[in-house]
């Protein structure tokens, strides 16, 4: 859980482990975290006031090339420094690096624009939505991801399509194939519990080299942290053992894709008494915990673009291939986009099935969150019947949008992702992601030429 401290005492403990530099990093619109290295005299100066970050971070995409569609920042302004707070509960110490501390940061102290489209000031504004309105918000991300024999020379030398994948097999739970590669195995769940990142658990996915890790639930700006931090963390420990980690959503047209699924539930005020769950109610699921799924079905085709964010996380959401691409709800049911597990009084949650690996763990929770809410607020019913069976199915109630550019205008347009959001944020994002599509649909493909070049 966040460390309790103060400044002082935080630089007091610092000077005691004779700390040298300081490692601090942001977050960009798709989760990629962009830092740096600085000496400690420079922290200590910067740890209460805050310091200059380029806010180009939210001007580039994902390769560094800069949005043409950028009110924010760009060529027009200068790309100049927006103040960033270091949060200092953050503080953690990188065990394969050293044990050089860390810090993340973000833009929430400022009213301007960096705060509007900050993906952790977003959920920080959600997340005490929840708390103003009585609510504690626990919440927790697992991921699905291929490992690959690290090639990234002749990746970059053209040679994409040339990927070897760590183990052979499909193998889902194996614990033959856990052992195969068990140094990397090992260090993934003992480095990350010394990173805080605890894991409930982690184990081999169907597919050649594929692993799942569930990521011990906390309160939901800590889950976000420790979502975010999971995936560089694994793909920084994966470089030391030979292996190239990746979370794109769907690696490969012929093998299952990777999710991201947030499990969340809201508790009383006091985080006493899990709200989710009425032993006196059908399946134990409360009237609250109704209004909040409908709240997130209703949502869902409005705010898809915060849990499948890229051109890649359609191939993912496609039928029979453990991804939803319906609106639907069941009990303890895989195919379906919200997954209720009321089973006990301490477990009962929901799990949001849509979200994607490549997700930005920060906008994905704080769309479950501020959907579910949204539900409470209205009061509304859950006037859509739990899926019995195939989800893939049951298209009564509706389907998901089928590509980014679908998804992205619907939110574009949306009053509902507006009131959620607000407009400053909801413009920039979905500025992003039309840039996003744009960006592949002008790239002459694999697919293209081996079906175009010769006969057509």
């Amino acid at each position: 859980m966040p460390l309790k401290i103060t400044v002082a005492e935080l630089i007091q403990q610092l000077t005691e482990l004779n700390t040298q530099k300081i490692k601090l990093a942001v977050t960009d619109i798709d989760g990629v975290l962009r830092g740096k290295v600085i000496s400690f005299d420079k922290f200590k100066s910067i740890a209460e006031s805050g310091f200059g970050f380029c806010d180009v971070v939210f001007g580039w995409d994902a390769g560094d090339v800069a949005y043409d569609n950028a009110t924010l920042t760009g060529w027009h302004t200068g790309y100049p420094d927006a103040l960033a707070n270091v949060d200092i509960s953050t503080f953690r110490r990188i065990p394969w690096d050293n044990n050089i501390p860390f810090f993340l940061a973000d833009f929430s102290k400022q009213n301007d624009d960096n705060t509007q489209v900050c993906p952790r000031s977003l959920l920080k504004k959600v997340e005490q939505q929840a708390k103003e309105e009585g609510y504690m918000a626990f919440c927790s991300q697992e991921f699905e991801w291929f490992n690959l024999v690290d090639n990234t020379d002749e990746l970059y030398a053209g040679k994409f399509r040339d990927l070897k994948p760590m183990t052979n097999g499909m193998f889902g739970y194996s614990v033959l194939r856990a052992s195969q590669k068990n140094a990397f195995f090992n260090d993934l769940f003992d480095l990350l519990k010394k990173f805080d990142i605890p894991l409930e658990g982690i184990h081999t996915e169907t597919g050649p080299g594929v692993y799942e890790a569930a990521i011990m639930y906390s309160d939901a700006l800590e889950a976000a942290d420790r979502a975010v931090l999971f995936k560089s963390s694994v793909k920084e420990i994966g470089y030391r053992h030979g292996v190239l980690p990746t979370f794109m959503a769907k690696f490969s047209e012929n093998l299952p894709g990777c999710s991201g699924h947030v499990h969340q539930s809201l508790w009383s005020g006091d985080g006493k008494k899990n709200l989710f769950f009425d032993k006196k109610a059908k399946n134990n699921i409360s009237a609250l915990m109704e209004s909040y799924i409908a709240g997130q079905l209703y949502c869902l085709p409005y705010i898809l673009p915060m849990f499948a964010p890229t051109v890649n996380s359609y191939k993912r959401l496609v039928e029979g291939a453990w991804a939803p691409t319906t609106l639907t709800w069941a009990v303890d049911n895989r195919t379906v986009a919200l997954r209720a597990l009321p089973g006990g009084e301490k477990s009962a949650r929901l799990e949001t099935r849509v979200v994607g690996s490549d997700s930005n763990p920060y906008l994905a929770i704080a769309a479950c969150l501020a959907a579910g809410l949204y539900g409470i607020r209205k009061k509304m019913t859950l006037n859509i019947a739990a899926t019995t069976g195939n989800g893939y199915m049951n298209k009564s109630d509706g389907i998901l949008p089928a590509n980014l550019w679908q998804a992205t205008q619907a939110m574009k347009n949306s009053p509902v992702a507006r009131e959620l959001f607000g407009d400053y944020f909801v413009d920039h994002f979905t500025g992003t992601r039309e840039w996003e599509w744009r960006q592949f649909s002008k790239v002459v493909t694999d697919w293209e030429l081996k079906r175009y070049l010769e006969i057509i």
